[in-house]
This record gives C-alpha cells, structure tokens and sequence, in this order.
C-alpha cells in the first residue's frame, strides 16, 4: 500500500473580494464584408408568404439582418425591396433575392417593460430588375 500525503487546499477567499479590472482581449472581426449600420424600411416578398415590410440592419454586399413579425424557414428565397420616394411620385427601387440563411429572437427591454422581436439572417443571392412596384393590397 502507497502512503498518500494530502495537501492542504489553498485560501481561494480573496479571489472574491479582488476588484482589479478583468483584461480585456482584442476582439478580431470575422465579417467578411463591412456592414452599414443604418436601420431603414424594406419589403420581402416571398411567394409563399405574401409581401410584409420590415427594419432592415447591418446591410452588407453579403447579406442584411431584417426584422420581421414571422420567419420564413431556413432556405427559403424572398426578395428584398429597398424603396425610395423620390421627387413625389417616383420611386427609386433595388430588389435583391436573398436566401434565409439564420434566425433570430431578441429580447430587450427599457425601465419597466420587457419586449421582443424576431429576425432573419440574409444572404444576397443577386440583384434583378425591380419591375413593377409590389401592390399595397398584398401587403400583410
């Protein structure tokens, strides 16, 4: 038989009372394409699930952050409408196909109310021919 000594345990107390600052690490970005941080009005359109408007975040060549009232499922392909009023009746139109590539469920909330809402990760497929502005009555 092997006689074991033990060794007392070492007074770890301090580690709470300790205040120092914890040190920070670099943060290295992993984006591949710069966002443009502006939160702005978009339509998605999707065959299956009609035309709904939407806050469009964090636009990039890659992709955009939408918020929406539902999720279409991953995979699905929708078409971004980014709008414009210009000189009264005019609108200028970019409309891109876009894959769902992630979704995601934000909670938040102020003083004394919590809140939340739901969006979905795009990734930009191309750009095509804006055509014919979406009609108000298939919005939802």
């Amino acid at each position: 038989m092997i006689d074991v000594k033990r060794r007392a345990l070492p007074d770890l107390s301090r580690v709470l009372d300790d205040h120092r600052p914890m040190p920070t690490l670099p943060v290295f970005e992993k984006r591949i394409h710069t966002r443009f941080d502006k939160a702005f009005l978009v339509v998605i359109g999707s065959e299956l699930y009609g035309d709904t408007t939407a806050i469009a975040r964090n636009v990039s060549t890659g992709g955009i952050l939408v918020e929406m009232s539902y999720a279409p499922p991953l995979g699905t392909v929708v078409t971004v409408h980014f709008q414009a009023l210009r000189d009264g009746d005019l609108m200028d139109e970019i409309v891109a196909r876009a894959e769902v590539k992630h979704h995601h469920y934000l909670n938040f909330g102020g003083a004394e109310d919590a809140a939340s809402t739901r969006a979905i990760g795009l990734r930009f497929i191309e750009f095509v021919d804006p055509g014919e502005r979406v009609d108000p009555d298939r919005l939802h």
